[in-house]
């Protein structure tokens, strides 16, 4: 009988197909993609020479962040992850999971959208049409739609995939910045030295606007079915894939601060590095700049899609969505994948990925805040530290004020639009609560 019983447990692991370098490289996937590329600008016109600094708090949130994450990943091993989470944690509440569930699968379709269109962005900026607004939609819907046929294949093959991409793209681009940095017209001391009028609260606030760059290492909980020994390979790949990011957006911001002027890194935004090593290497040097945006992006889309749609999944198989978002074929809840690219390119043709992008980072601060909020109720079965689940809740929600007061003061109507989001998300959530209610 214990030779079955273990034969039986040998067979069932050879089909787990995700192993560490591969979650890892689903959370770099989701982490390292346009947001880098996007919040660079923003950020050295807001705080100039200390991005690099702003980066690294931005991303001591997202550890603190993750570690409830962890907590309640392993304790629970639930690829609803977000949703399942808070709703076994608050039993009594359908309509607050219902709702978190709802925020945080748009707020992944946002960055759906955002990925993909960053990817358009890139892909046509060598040709004539490169300005055409509908040649990116069409890429952008285009690349969507390949991760999607990879997403449905295989899970084996995407993971395979993701692994390649990924580790490839940090490659490039972590050969482009230190080449930027070696050839650099400038030192990071010297540039200190003119930004004596920054405000550590502008330092806090860019933090908290670099919070979505790190949004990704969640889905490494989705993908609990299809690994083995969670318990230890949940929070090693979230921690790894973290670390590896901040150095990655470290060295990607020291390259560009020290060799491209600050005005060109602002007017030029997520297409600065590129500008910056066409300048220092040439034509060649701006084209393997663009393949490793192009790599980042791809592998973002393929991981988000492949994680939040086994969460969306989850969330309609308990009543919240529509049942059939629910419905799988060989594991893979292949409804769910299709539904989620629909909306991403919907995203896409409506436009304002600017203010998708600021739902996206304001959502995610939201949801982070609420897990830790969940952790700290049930630290005892998850054998948090209080300390640590303190520290979270303060940090996340002084990061979650400061983006809303950023906003207020900056981008009211983005702040105006994004409210007009939550409320229609609100509302849908509010109507399939009700119906579980009558139901059970």
């Amino acid at each position: 009988m214990p030779r079955t019983s273990a034969s039986h447990a040998i067979h069932r692991k050879r089909h787990k197909a995700l192993g560490v370098p591969e979650l890892i490289a689903i959370a770099l996937g989701g982490m390292v993609g346009g947001g880098i590329f996007t919040i660079l600008g923003v950020s050295v016109a807001m705080v100039g020479a200390y991005t690099p600094l702003a980066i690294i708090i931005g991303g001591f949130f997202a550890a603190l962040a993750a570690y409830s994450y962890i907590k309640l990943g392993v304790y629970y091993r639930d690829e609803g992850a977000t949703y399942s989470f808070f709703k076994k944690t608050y039993p009594s509440s359908p309509f607050a999971a219902s709702l978190i569930g709802w925020w945080v699968i748009f707020g992944y379709i946002s960055t759906l959208a955002l990925y993909a269109y960053t990817f358009s962005s890139y892909a046509i900026s060598g040709f004539s049409f490169a300005n055409d607004e509908w040649a990116r939609k069409a890429v952008a819907g285009g690349i969507i739609g390949l991760f999607t046929l990879v997403n449905i294949w295989s899970v084996r093959g995407m993971g395979k995939i993701e692994d390649l991409m990924v580790y490839t793209k940090l490659a490039i681009l972590v050969a482009i910045s230190i080449v930027l940095m070696t050839n650099g017209h400038t030192s990071i001391p010297a540039l200190l030295q003119k930004e004596s009028s920054i405000s550590l609260s502008a330092i806090l606030i860019v933090a908290s606007l670099t919070f979505v760059a790190y949004e990704g290492f969640q889905l490494v909980i989705n993908a609990v079915n299809e690994m083995d020994n969670p318990q230890t390979s949940i929070p090693r790949a979230i921690y790894t894939a973290i670390a590896l990011a901040i150095a990655i957006y470290v060295i990607i911001a020291l390259g560009a601060i020290m060799a491209i002027p600050f005005t060109d890194i602002i007017r030029n935004k997520e297409h600065a590095l590129a500008a910056g090593a066409g300048d220092i290497l040439g034509q060649w040097g701006a084209n393997l700049v663009i393949a490793g945006a192009l790599l980042a992006t791809s592998s973002a889309i393929s991981g988000t899609l492949f994680g939040a749609s086994r969460q969306m999944a989850v969330i309609a198989g308990e009543g919240h969505f529509p049942a059939f978002l629910a419905r799988r074929t060989k594991r893979i809840p292949v409804y769910a994948i299709l539904t989620m690219s629909g909306l991403a390119f919907s995203l896409i043709l409506a436009g304002n990925l600017q203010v998708i992008l600021e739902f996206g980072s304001v959502t995610f601060l939201l949801v982070s805040l609420l897990m830790a909020f969940a952790n700290f109720k049930i630290r005892h079965l998850t054998n948090s530290s209080p300390i640590i689940t303190g520290a979270a809740l303060a940090g996340l929600g002084m990061g979650t004020i400061l983006i809303l007061y950023y906003e207020a003061t900056n981008q009211v109507e983005q702040l105006v639009f994004i409210g007009v989001i939550y409320i229609l998300l609100t509302l849908g959530a509010w109507l399939y609560a009700r119906k579980w209610r009558k139901r059970n």
